[in-house]
């Protein structure tokens, strides 16, 4: 399983990715949209974790190259925000499989990447 997580919050992004190499996934974490885009191109990736909400960059625009880029690979959005909490994201991102709060405890989050990069 290999995994791109794209979280501009260095420390809750290696939060994550501890976690998922403990499930045994392969994880790249950067912290921007230019950097996600690189690692599109030089990897394949089965499943992202991005925050909807970059420092420098967009989510969306993560989700929509990655959709070009890698079709097979599904994303999970992940925000402290009340953006598309009406579920609307999955209307904009074919690609999209899940939406959840930052806060989720991190098992629960690997285990929906887990689940996410087993189903396709």
């Amino acid at each position: 399983m290999k995994v791109l997580i794209v979280e501009s919050n260095e420390d809750l992004g290696r939060i994550w990715q501890r976690h998922l190499e403990r499930l045994g996934a392969e994880v790249s974490l950067v912290p921007s949209q230019e950097d996600a885009t690189m690692s599109l191109c030089r990897s394949e990736f089965d499943i992202l974790v991005v925050d909807l909400v970059l420092r420098d960059g967009s989510a969306l625009a993560v989700a929509d190259f990655a959709s070009y880029r890698r079709p097979g690979a599904k994303v999970i959005f992940v925000t402290n925000t009340s953006f598309f909490s009406d579920g609307s994201i999955f209307a904009y991102c074919s690609n999209a499989c899940a939406f959840v709060r930052s806060e989720t405890p991190p098992g629960d989050l690997a285990a929906m990447v887990e689940h996410y990069a087993g189903a396709h």
